[in-house]
Order: C-alpha cells, then structure tokens, then sequence
C-alpha cells in the first residue's frame, strides 16, 4: 500500500478526536442527540483549523446507519463511503473552482431529488466566500427553505465576504486557531503512536511553526520525519525550518540588552549570509518580544520543555519591561518602514540601530541612547501680520503657552500681546517637602503622589488640617464627599506612609476646608488662563482687525489655552 501523508491519516474521523474546538463539538453534539437540527451549518476559522473535518463528521452523524446522534459507528457502509469520500449523498465542492452562476444552478438542480442511499442529501461546498454574487443569489432561495431531506455544510477562511443574507440563514460556528500546547500534545501522540522516535524539544518548535494550524503542523512532522531519516530532533527541525542552532532572534535580542552595537551589526552580518526573509526575521523578533512580556509578568506561562527556555529566561531577567515594550514598538513601526529603505538589510539594521538609540541609559544622560532636554527658548519670535495671522492666532493664544511649558519656560509679567519679545526665565520643578507642617507642603506632597484614579482624586480634594502624633486629619469638602471609598483611602494612606516614612490612623472629615485645596487651585487657575487667553485675544490688533473686517464676533467657548 501506498504511503498516507500523516495530515490525511491521523485525520479527526469522530467528535472525540477532535482537537481544541470543544465549543464546537458540544454545540453539535448537543442538537445530533436531541435531534435539533437545522438546514444549514456554516464553519469559519483559519486554515488547517479542522472545517472541513467537522463538516464531514457531522454528514456521519447525519447518514450512520445505527441512527442520527453524535457518535457515528464508523463501520457501517454509509460511515465508510463518507470516509473514503464516495458517499454518493455527500456532494462536495469547491466554490473557488465553480464561481459561475450556471455552475451554481447546476448544482442545485438535484437538490429536489430525495437521497439516494442515504437519510440526507448533503451538500458541503468549501471556501464558499469564492462563490459570485449571482452564485450567491441563487443559492439564497434554496438556503432559505430547502427540502426536509437536504442539509448544507459551509466552509470559509473569510466570511466577511459573506452576504448577511446568507449568514443570517446559517448556524456559524467559528472554530480558533489551536494553541502550541494543542498542536504539540496531538504531535506526541502521534509519534508514539507511530513507534518513531523523537526528541521533546522538537515539537514546540513544530508547533510554533504551524501557527495554529493542526493541518500544517502535521504536513511539518511529515516533512521533519523525512528530514532525520524516521527521527525527529531539535538540531534537525531547527535547520529544517530555516533556523540555526541558538535562533538568530536570540541572539539580535542579546546584543540588544548588552546595548551592543558592534556585537549587533555582527549578527545582522550573520543572518545576511543565510539569505534570510528580513520582514520575516521582524516578525520573528516582535514574537519573541510578546513572549518575554508575558514571562516577566506571568513566569508561568513558560512550559517546562520549551526548548529556549534558559535563554528566554537569561533576557527576560537582563531586559527591563519597560526596554521590552521600546523594542516592542520600534520593531512594530520597523516592519512599515522596511519595503521604504533602500534594501531591506539596510532597513532591519536601522530598526535595531533605532530601537538601541532609543534606549534610556541607566544614568539618564551621556552619549548612549540618553534622552536630552530640549534647548531652553530665549524669545518668542514675533507674530505674523497679514494673512498668515490668521493661522496662527489658536497659536498665539494656547501654542505659546504649552511651548513654554514644554520648553520649561514661563513669561516675566508684563510681557503682553503687544510685545514683540519677552523674556523668559526656566521654571524650577519644587520637590515634595520631606515635611508635613502646613497646607503649602500639603499641596507640594498631593502634587508628587503616585497616585492615579479616585485615590488621586480624593487627595486633590482634601485640605490639610492637622499632623501628629500618629494621626493625619483632613478635610473634605461635602461636594466630593462621593470619593470616599474604602479602597480609594486605602490606597492614599499607604502612598502616604511611604511618602513621610512612617505609618499613622487616616482621619477624613467631611467638612468644607479652611484653605484651598489642590484641586481648588488648580480650577481657579485654569480660569484665570482662560480669562487670559480672552484678553489676549481682544488686546490682539491683528485679532480685532479681522474680527472688524469679517464683522464678526469669535464663538464662544472656542477660544481656549491650553490644559
């Protein structure tokens, strides 16, 4: 007899042997025994996902001659016709290759006609997405009330090519792309079942390389079996599948936490001489950046028989989270810039050498991928006149003010809009007081807290009202008394405590504070930017000008500085 390839041998032939879509087979199952059954099936997912399979099981479980339920003898005639695919009731097609509407109306002649052998007339069309817009017009009707005796079985890797009139006449079932651990545990079954030997680290590999496709992993073991003469090893999967002993995306990743540049232009060198797939290879690198975000905040996750197992665990350790997400997202970009560049070697090394100049170093300055602070305005420069004014007058209202910000500057009084130079003077960010003796060094405290949400909130809104002797009293004004949650106190008073180095009882009263709070402050003083930006605008000869040329008057509310 001649050789089965293992994809068509180990094939699923009953609901049990499918792999990773139980919600599938439960559904199914549940309305085969109940006998619950409607017209028409659509299965949906990827390829190598098991569609086809499922759809053909479900014709078993229509036709077995024992009776319709979700266990199909396997051994009857009809059983055996299915299997062998010349089931003369299972009528099987290829919407890609019968796109015509006349071929669609030829097909749907016989629907009429009762079964020949069996309890059902099925018709399993695959990639049915494939089918014209005439096509589907004709298969509407009949998909709509079919006769008692016919049952359609859909199959699509795109049903967003679907008609919703189409998908609204069908049960969909979407079946998910099987996870590594699936794929590999159906591989180790298979081997030893097979009597061939095998090395464990092996099949993670496969698996990983399938992509979630239990079709395509078992084409891969086929493939791996004919590569080591009847045994698969690491050594020789790794080479089979295009990788080196010690994976090149390891080692790029390596250099990358070592920050260095040599060493890394020396492995780009490397994987030149192998006449890699660069977009590829990106690919390859933002997987392995998924993975070591996930070891660092589930070390679980990573299987005890992973093959790069120390060496995940080696850069998950000498990479911080924060570098991981740098890369993550410098790489991401990479992958749009690449068909851009010159050549793609040219292209992949400036990713890297991107993602390593962006990396902070560790002291916060000197040459290597330190981030700089922006140079220091000394002017502003003077307005526009004409009608490039009219442009730049949101500008001269709210951009200055957030340059100057960003800029870490802020304008001496008296510098108003008339001005055509005014001099500036950098902004000293004041540290949290180490203190706690009044509302000012309250105020400096709530401002430096690493807080975030309602906590955050609440401490805005609190006023200070007495320190001391293990007890810290606060006021809350009643109009905020809704953020006083347990958890939102909690969380204040543990920030606190790390903050003034010493633990003390939280006292909150719900009275109106003596003094301003923060967030008090912070209103009052987005309401005089806001009364500024107005007068600005009104003192502006330019503004006025156009506001009289136009006879206009500016909306209100749209004149704004910035937040």
């Amino acid at each position: 007899m001649s050789y089965q390839v293992l994809a068509r041998k180990w094939r699923p032939r009953s609901f049990d042997d499918m792999v990773g879509q139980q919600h599938v087979v439960r559904a199914l199952s549940n309305a085969l025994d109940r006998d619950q059954l409607h017209h028409a099936y659509l299965f949906t997912g990827t390829r190598g996902v098991g569609k086809t399979t499922l759809a053909r099981i479900l014709s078993k479980a229509l036709n077995c001659e024992q009776g319709i339920g979700s266990h199909p003898c396997g051994v009857c005639s009809a059983c055996r016709e299915i299997d062998g695919g010349r089931f003369v009731d299972l009528i099987e097609v290829d919407a890609a290759s019968r796109t015509k509407v006349d071929q669609t109306r030829d097909l749907l002649d016989n629907v009429p006609y009762a079964p020949a052998r069996g309890r059902f007339k099925v018709y399993l069309i695959d990639e049915v997405h494939m089918f014209s817009s005439h096509s589907f017009n004709a298969l509407l009707k009949t998909l709509e009330e079919p006769p008692s005796h016919v049952k359609f079985l859909l199959a699509t890797t795109d049903p967003q090519k679907i008609p919703v009139t189409v998908l609204s006449r069908c049960l969909q079932f979407n079946l998910r792309r099987l996870l590594p651990e699936e794929i590999r545990e159906r591989l180790r079954h298979v081997l030893e079942i097979e009597g061939l030997a095998f090395e464990p680290s092996a099949l993670p590999l496969i698996a990983r390389a399938a992509d979630g496709s239990m079709r395509d992993a078992l084409s891969l073991l086929d493939q791996a079996i004919a590569f080591g003469g009847g045994r698969v090893a690491e050594d020789e999967v790794r080479a089979m599948l295009g990788t080196v002993s010690g994976d090149l995306a390891l080692d790029l990743l390596a250099a990358l936490a070592d920050a260095d540049a040599p060493r890394l232009l020396s492995e780009v060198e490397r994987v030149a001489a192998l006449t890699p797939d660069f977009p590829e290879l990106l690919r390859e690198l933002l997987t392995l950046l998924h993975r070591l975000a996930l070891i660092q905040q589930v070390p679980d996750l990573l299987a005890p028989d992973e093959p790069d197992r120390e060496r995940l665990l080696d850069l998950s350790g000498r990479i911080s989270p924060e570098d991981v997400q740098l890369y993550y997202q410098v790489v991401l970009t990479g992958q749009t810039d690449l068909p851009l560049a010159p050549d793609p070697r040219t292209g992949f090394e400036m990713v890297l050498l991107r993602a390593l100049a962006f990396r902070p170093s560790d002291a916060g300055s000197g040459p290597s991928g330190a981030a700089l602070a922006p140079p220091v305005s000394t002017s502003r420069p003077e307005r526009a006149s004409g009608a490039s004014h009219l442009a730049g007058i949101r500008s001269l209202v709210s951009g200055s003010d957030a340059s100057a910000r960003e800029s870490g500057v802020r304008e001496e009084p008296g510098s108003g809009p008339s001005g055509s130079v005014a001099s500036v003077a950098p902004v000293r960010q004041e540290s949290a007081p180490a203190t706690l003796a009044s509302a000012a060094d309250w105020q400096k405290i709530v401002a430096h807290l690493s807080l975030g949400g309602i906590a955050s909130q609440l401490a805005h809104n609190c006023g200070f009202v007495e320190w001391g002797e293990g007890r810290l009293v606060l006021s809350l004004d009643p109009s905020a008394e809704h953020l006083r949650i347990a958890s939102a106190e909690s969380r204040l008073k543990e920030t606190l405590e790390r903050r003034l180095g010493e633990s003390f009882k939280l006292e909150i009263q719900v009275v109106r504070p003596q003094q301003e709070t923060l967030a008090q402050r912070r209103a009052r003083e987005a309401e005089e930017r806001q009364r500024a930006a107005v007068a600005s605008m009104g003192a502006d000869p330019h503004a006025e000008r156009l506001r009289e040329t136009f006879d206009a008057e500016w909306v209100p509310g749209s004149i704004q500085p910035n937040a």
